[in-house]
């Protein structure tokens, strides 16, 4: 049994859906999941489409060549065609918080992420008793302004040397430059604290305590040259009041980073994302 998911969008016309499921059945595809919008203002029509092949000579590649020959000029489509049973390859990258690493290495541990991680990155050495537990291997690279450039290159080599699929910003205290981020569109995922109102510097949470805010919150994004202003792929909040100490704030705040990260690199790595434009349309 093979199974493909298969992520489309294209100017909105009529008969896309009878079309394309038509294509499959055709190809003895049984289709387990359809999902789809019509973005009515842009026009633009989204499709996400699970298929089943239990024919011993299926294969992807050529089902994707017929695909294209037969949809992408005529329709304008776009599309991204995924093995449904390859789990994607992450590299975390860390600084000295550890909530959001611990988090998502007992996630990897139980098997509720359906992912590899081969490779935690981080410019200090803190979190390497944290990777040895879990039996990960750890590159500690120092960044500095000076040397950002050259620690920039060696992220980049371990990630070429690792086949690394997804970069997960698992509170990482460094900004990645317009270079790096332009060579992985759409590929590292980043998780940041976010307030009504916003609040940025070394200590939101206390300046949101001093402020009186009664919603703290966190924003997990796709990482763009624009710093915290990517796509968004999740989102939650919690309710603070005068009764909540800054502690408080700090450890609700860690709690939605946690819960916030895992379920936009679940939403990613199972194919249920797509990025149009600044937005992202989240299949259910």
């Amino acid at each position: 049994m093979q199974k493909i998911t298969l992520l489309i969008n294209c100017p909105d016309r009529k008969g896309i859906v009878t079309t394309i499921t038509q294509f499959i059945l055709e190809r003895q595809g049984n289709i387990v999941y359809l999902d789809q919008h019509v973005d009515r203002q842009e026009g633009i029509f989204f499709m996400r489409v699970e298929s089943e092949f239990d024919q011993e000579d299926f294969s992807i590649a050529d089902f994707e060549m017929q695909f294209i020959a037969q949809f992408v000029d005529d329709y304008q489509l776009t599309y991204q065609l995924f093995d449904a049973y390859y789990k994607p390859r992450l590299a975390l990258f860390v600084s000295k918080y550890d909530h959001c690493l611990y988090d998502l290495l007992g996630r990897y541990a139980s098997g509720e992420l359906p992912v590899e991680i081969p490779l935690i990155i981080s410019n200090h050495p803190d979190l390497e008793i944290v990777a040895k537990r879990f039996e990960i291997p750890f590159k500690y690279i120092p960044v500095t302004k000076a040397t950002k450039a050259e620690a920039e290159a060696e992220q980049i080599t371990a990630i070429k040397e690792h086949q690394i699929d997804l970069i997960v910003l698992a509170r990482y205290m460094q900004i990645i430059s317009d270079e790096f981020v332009a060579q992985f569109k759409n590929k590292i995922i980043n998780i940041h604290h976010s307030f009504l109102p916003a609040f940025i510097g070394a200590k939101p949470y206390h300046a949101a305590f001093e402020r009186g805010v009664k919603i703290i919150g966190a924003t997990s994004h796709y990482v763009t040259a624009d710093l915290d202003e990517g796509p968004i792929i999740e989102q939650e909040i919690v309710r603070v009041s005068h009764v909540h100490s800054v502690q408080d704030f700090i450890l609700k705040g860690r709690d939605l980073e946690k819960i916030v990260l895992a379920r936009a690199i679940k939403a990613h790595v199972e194919h249920k994302v797509l990025v149009f434009g600044n937005k992202t349309v989240i299949f259910s």
